[in-house]
């Protein structure tokens, strides 16, 4: 069985939670402790030398990294509309996950990591940019139902997380309706599942 090293604060791991949850894939779960250190210990670093969290074991592959695990999933167990095979589809779904990476992680990611974690980042550096991010998701979410093709993609579990959770960085969702009304169409997916800070 599919073996996901977890942590439940994470949005990381959360995106990996909900995408087995809408696959209907079987998994356990190990939890990681990350305020005690355990990422930083050998053991852990076996299974990903960067010491973060989610990291996958398939019966025996290792894949770490959130972006690395979706892609994995969604080849290995999905339907292939979550990461098609069309290379002007794919190449879409690879620009909103390079968003997740970057403007949603630097920004939103980081400013709830500010107040709940106590993470040695710039608030206003990662306000700027998350705000950024909400006006781009905003921008596409305006004109299309999802942000890579016309069906719910990986793109989609990738920003949602950290989108949603905006507000516990305390950057308000409010000024955004596009943003609100897709957050609520993936909340609709069948096999949905929340985390701790979306209810």
């Amino acid at each position: 069985m599919l073996t996901l090293y977890d942590f439940p604060l994470s949005g990381n791991c959360y995106k990996i939670r909900l995408f087995l949850a809408l696959i209907e894939k079987d998994y356990q779960s190990i939890e990681i402790k990350l305020q005690e250190g355990e990422t930083t210990q050998l053991s852990f670093l076996k299974l990903n030398p960067r010491g973060q969290v989610p990291v996958i074991d398939d019966e025996g592959e290792i894949i770490w990294d959130s972006m690395a695990i979706l892609v994995y999933l969604a080849r290995g167990y999905a339907d292939r509309t979550w990461f098609p095979d069309d290379a002007l589809d794919q190449a879409r779904v690879m620009q909103w996950l390079a968003v997740s990476e970057n403007e949603v992680l630097y920004g939103l990611a980081r400013a709830r990591g500010i107040r709940l974690f106590n993470r040695p980042f710039d608030p206003d550096e990662c306000n700027a940019m998350g705000l950024a991010a909400l006006k781009l998701l905003d921008d596409q979410l305006s004109q299309h139902e999802w942000l890579a093709t016309d069906q719910p993609t990986i793109a989609d579990i990738a920003c949602y997380p950290y989108v949603a959770l905006a507000p516990e960085g305390g950057i308000e969702l409010t000024p955004y309706p596009a943003v609100l009304a897709w957050i609520k169409r993936i909340r609709a997916l069948p096999g949905y599942v929340t985390m701790p800070g979306l209810d």
